[in-house]
């Protein structure tokens, strides 16, 4: 049988025609919106029979799951690199903000409020306590080390406290697209979260 790098011409072929779907899935979502995009629409774009999109994809939320991954392990890469050096909370903090608001951009308004909203769905597949969400889990570690050196209170929960920063800027950015004052809200939302996890002032 046919290899092609590694991988049989059969198989080497429906990954192929899984990457033109998820193209064009991904361009119709940015247009439309999931719930308004036309799986006609899809499958024309991608040169596809009709049925082969539900082969690939048993429906349109499936679609927005496999990006979600390969976002998710895109981010997680990149704030891997950058954590490689020893960070402050607030540059912890500054990075991640960094890497959301680039995913904003890569994906577009309609597609960006698409993907949290399945991000956060509670009618997604089970095991959702944040610890299959990469930046949770990173942040919630360099909170750890943080409170570890003392640079944050020791009460601090850190799996809560990178939950709540990360929710609350999710919060932002779909709210706020269009305010003129949406980078200096950011940067006001990063420096109170930071203050709260402070240690108490000694008198």
């Amino acid at each position: 049988m046919a290899v092609t790098e590694g991988l049989s011409a059969r198989e080497a072929k429906r990954l192929q025609t899984r990457e033109r779907l998820m193209g064009a899935a991904i361009a119709e979502f940015k247009r439309s919106g999931m719930v308004g995009a036309d799986v006609s629409t899809i499958v024309a774009a991608a040169g596809v029979a009709h049925g082969t999109f539900f082969f690939h994809f048993p429906t349109k939320e499936h679609v927005l799951l496999e990006l979600e991954r390969r976002e998710e392990e895109r981010i997680a890469k990149q704030y891997g690199q950058f954590l490689k050096s020893g960070r402050t909370v607030a540059q912890v903090l500054d990075e991640a903000v960094r890497l959301v608001m680039g995913l904003e951009r890569r994906l577009g308004d309609n597609l960006f409020k698409d993907f949290l909203a399945l991000h956060f769905s509670p009618t997604r597949p089970p095991a959702e306590d944040g610890t299959d969400h990469p930046l949770i889990v990173l942040v919630a570690q360099q909170i750890e080390q943080a409170r570890d050196r003392k640079e944050v209170d020791s009460d601090v929960n850190p799996m809560n406290s990178a939950v709540f920063f990360l929710l609350g800027m999710y919060a932002l950015l779909i709210t706020t697209h269009d305010w003129p004052t949406r980078d200096a809200l950011i940067q006001d939302y990063v420096a109170r979260s930071l203050r709260g996890m402070q240690p108490p002032a000694i008198a």
